[in-house]
């Protein structure tokens, strides 16, 4: 499977974990000794432990939950692509627009580093409808 294609079938497979809450379906596309940094300003996490306690937040906090990915641009072991993922946040009710970009390192087959560049706007518009 070439870069390009590895990419598209790991976004896919991680938007639907993230999308779905399912977190278990969202690590398996990372190795056991992935590296992940959830913005330029973020300490990387490292490993799968740090991850999952990352994510395992987000069902918690998230719901009606949708994911998507823009074209998949690959070189070498990297592939990138832009995102959006618009969720209501359960606590207050508030919809969520978050956009952005996201930067992997593959070992061929799984995610071996995850650069997330994103912002969010916060309330006001229903981001589930078109």
């Amino acid at each position: 499977m070439d870069s390009r294609e590895l990419g598209r079938t790991l976004i896919d497979i991680f938007g639907q974990g993230w999308a779905r809450g399912n977190v278990d379906l969202l690590m398996s596309v990372f190795a056991g000794d992935m590296v992940f940094v959830e913005t330029p300003f973020s300490e990387p996490l490292h490993g799968e432990e740090a991850v999952r306690r990352y994510w395992l937040e987000v069902p918690l906090h998230q719901s009606e939950v949708a994911f998507s990915s823009g074209e998949i641009f690959a070189a070498g072991p990297w592939f990138s692509t832009e995102f959006k993922c618009g969720f209501r946040r359960k606590r207050t009710g508030e919809w969520v627009d978050a956009r952005g970009a996201i930067f992997c390192e593959t070992d061929g087959e799984k995610i071996t580093e995850m650069r997330m560049y994103w912002h969010r706007w916060n309330g006001g518009k229903d981001t589930s409808k078109p």
